[in-house]
């Protein structure tokens, strides 16, 4: 069998505000398909630039480097007094009540911004559902508790960022909004029968993928009544029989963070590796342990060789993650300052968001007095 580029199935993060020399060689030697920001490599606009320039110079023409964001808005902004600040999505989701177009209008506002910086997938909308107030990881990052207004915003957030020509992500298949634990922290569950899953947490999927986003992100969740064995990053049943035969989501799946608890205490890197390949994730997160990235990449080449991972699962998510760039990354270009300069932070984009947080505001003054009463 042709060697494969495995490393392409591997983002991956790194510490500090420029590429360090160990992360760089280990990208160019494995090839690997993209990297994450997160606030800890972010200190202005111009350093932005900079990194993301030094990024791409990283890929070649065949293998361009993918670099994406966390950049949802509210308390997950990684780019935070850099780009336009942006309320909670829950915030939006109320002013969308009265503005249905509000979604699209922010995403291609998220969209212009970020690519102008030098990004290429942003790692938004949430589309779960906030159905658990007892829920201490999603909450106001959702649109709604309502399953149907979450669909309709999400789609609407997810046409307007891609149409922009940023990719966009749905997440955390196949819901993470009834939960009361975090997947950071241990391995969560949903409880609920299929007629729940398919009334509420399933339906922002079914009508992402509708939009045609471009990647889902999938939940390290266990659902008994989907699969009482494995977690949906690692299940089959959850991510081949329901999202693709089902849904009939064609993306990219995208695994949340390995190096996250709620699989990390549980498997090796290399079984979730072997697992997470032939259950249909196309391409995994290792945000921190740059060894663990090697490990990871081995595994995928190891049980290639030795045939514990399946072949034509790995060409297939090749083939999406190739296709996937050759849509929203093109042939190697790095940002342009003067662009990012003019684009970021605009007059009209710090207005619409003005306006959103000050619906929010008061908002959050009327909710004070609910609560006092």
């Amino acid at each position: 069998m042709t060697e494969l580029d495995v490393g392409q199935l591997f983002v991956m993060g790194f510490a500090g505000t420029s590429v360090p020399g160990d992360v760089a060689k280990l990208m160019r030697d494995e090839k690997i398909g993209g990297a994450i920001l997160f606030s800890r490599n972010i200190e202005s606009l111009e350093q932005v630039v900079a990194l993301n320039t030094e990024l791409v110079a990283l890929g070649d023409e065949q293998h361009p480097m993918m670099i994406s964001v966390d950049q949802e808005g509210g308390r997950v902004a990684r780019l935070r007094g850099i780009a336009t600040d942006l309320p909670s999505m829950r915030a939006v989701g109320e002013k969308s009540r009265d503005d249905e177009d509000l979604p699209y209008r922010l995403g291609a506002m998220m969209a212009r911004e970020l690519t102008a910086l030098g990004f290429h997938l942003d790692y938004a909308p949430v589309v779960d559902v906030d159905s658990n107030p007892d829920n201490p990881v999603i909450g106001e990052r959702s649109f709604s508790r309502d399953p149907h207004e979450v669909a309709a915003f999400g789609a609407a957030m997810i046409r307007g960022m891609q149409q922009a020509g940023l990719a966009a992500c749905a997440k955390h298949f196949p819901g993470h909004g009834d939960t009361d634990t975090d997947s950071h922290l241990e391995l969560c569950r949903v409880p609920h029968d299929l007629t729940r899953l398919y009334d509420v947490e399933l339906v922002p999927f079914l009508a992402a993928a509708q939009a045609h986003v471009a990647t889902v992100m999938t939940a390290h969740v266990m659902f008994p009544a989907l699969d009482d064995e494995l977690p949906a990053t690692l299940s089959e049943k959850i991510l081949q029989r329901l999202l693709r035969d089902r849904i009939g989501y064609d993306g990219v799946i995208v695994s949340d963070d390995l190096e996250m608890r709620g699989v990390a205490d549980h498997f090796e890197i290399e079984q979730l590796v072997t697992l997470g390949l032939n259950a249909g994730v196309d391409q995994f997160l290792i945000c921190h342990d740059r060894e663990k990235v090697e490990r990871a990449v081995a595994a995928a080449r190891q049980g290639l060789a030795d045939g514990t991972i399946d072949a034509a699962r790995v060409r297939g998510a090749l083939a999406r993650v190739e296709q996937l760039k050759r849509q929203f990354v093109g042939a190697p270009a790095a940002p342009r300052l003067d662009d990012a300069r003019a684009l970021v932070r605009a007059a009209p984009h710090l207005a619409l968001a003005g306006a959103l947080t000050e619906t929010a505001s008061a908002h959050a003054r009327g909710q004070s007095a609910v609560d006092a009463t």
